[in-house]
């Protein structure tokens, strides 16, 4: 569990976990996480038969990864002690974990959602959306991918090394579970309204949010690396077209205008590209994501000095194209030039520059990045 709530409701779950644990005849214990409750629970909880474990950090992740840590079972099973998930009822986790699943996710929509239990922006907005791109970026079984009332092996929990401290860190356990390769089931579960008097930390769209943005943070592929290549193709076939001269769509003309609009296409995407490329290493250095083998190849080529080589080879070019155009324009006395043609030639070499530029800085940071590093202190 993952705090301590208000005393009635954190008595009532504690009740339900040990008499489950009683009945179903094996071998667990209740533990509560509490980093930071004020209100006497932690009495209450051991006089219950409970365990109490001091979190030192803040937050529902810190909560959690403590707690489970702390756990002294194979598997664990984990809840808000809230009185709005059903304690006693937690045979159909055991059961898949058993057959040798590594997560088991509950599934609030397929066991039954208490009226006023889950307020209609997580049920019909916030939840069916997160889950949807939880399920297309990170093909994810799960189809209540928020659902607080999970299972899952231990050792199985430390190979997800998990790193959130906040509400994200719920969504980090889903997503590296499948990252990872591990075995993911679904099962019913209810949800009541919770026993609380004060209204839930929670706050729809701000979590919500949150939860996108990590799970989008999460896939540089589909935040950078996707939509980057697909604006820098689509606007450097325009820039081709347009490089060598105006161009007649029907009865629409496009001319240096549009070239430099494509030129700004193919620059977005540029650094959209780059950019998925450092995510991915940042996220691989520092446990959030897998190895990938091209990455690997590159983490381990002289990234830095190719990188900066190459950029140094198109800035050059690109400054010595605008010196050339700059002795034409001083040959015609500085005076009005053709825009045409003498401003596609500025694009070329101005996007030489640009590109230069990019990929030198950029070869800097994925230098940095693709440093050894020892990991533990000595």
């Amino acid at each position: 569990m993952p705090c301590l709530n208000e005393s009635e409701t954190l008595e009532i779950c504690i009740k339900k976990a040990t008499a489950w644990i009683r009945q179903s005849c094996i071998s667990g214990e209740v533990v509560i996480a509490d980093n930071g409750s004020t209100d006497g629970s932690q009495k209450i909880a051991i006089r219950n038969g409970a365990r109490v474990v001091d979190v030192p950090l803040r937050g529902y992740g810190s909560a959690l990864y403590y707690g489970v840590l702390s756990a002294n079972g194979e598997y664990i099973i984990m809840g808000d002690s809230d009185n709005s998930y059903d304690f006693s009822r937690l045979d159909a986790f055991v059961e898949k974990l058993e057959k040798g699943f590594d997560l088991v996710m509950g599934n609030r929509f397929l066991g039954g959602i208490a009226p006023n239990a889950m307020p209609w922006k997580n049920r019909y907005i916030g939840n069916p959306v997160l889950t949807w791109v939880g399920r297309i970026i990170f093909k994810c079984p799960a189809k209540d991918f928020h659902c607080g009332l999970r299972g899952f092996r231990k050792d199985a929990f430390v190979r997800m090394d998990l790193r959130t401290t906040g509400m994200e860190f719920a969504s980090e356990m889903v997503i590296k579970a499948k990252l990872f390769g591990m075995k993911i089931a679904e099962v019913p579960t209810t949800l009541s309204k919770d026993g609380r008097s004060r209204s839930p930390h929670l706050r729809p769209w701000r979590d919500g949010w949150r939860h996108l943005r990590f799970m989008l943070l999460f896939s540089p592929r589909w935040l950078f690396m996707i939509p980057g290549i697909a604006v820098f193709m689509i606007s450097f076939i325009f820039y081709l077209m347009l490089l060598f001269g105006p161009i007649k769509i029907g009865s629409v003309f496009f001319d240096v205008h549009t070239l430099f609009y494509a030129q700004a296409g193919m620059t977005i995407g540029f650094i959209s590209s780059v950019l998925g490329t450092t995510a991915r290493m940042f996220g691989i250095r520092e446990g959030f994501l897998q190895e990938h083998f091209l990455l690997e190849k590159l983490r381990t080529s002289p990234i830095l000095e190719i990188g900066s080589l190459g950029g140094i080879v198109l800035i050059t070019i690109g400054i010595y194209m605008g010196f050339d155009l700059l002795s034409e324009w001083g040959a015609k006395g500085f005076g009005e030039l053709e825009y045409g043609a003498f401003l596609r030639a500025v694009s070329l070499s101005t996007l030489l520059i640009t590109f230069g530029g990019i990929g030198f800085l950029s070869s800097l940071i994925m230098g940095f990045l693709a440093l050894p590093i020892r990991r533990q202190p000595l």
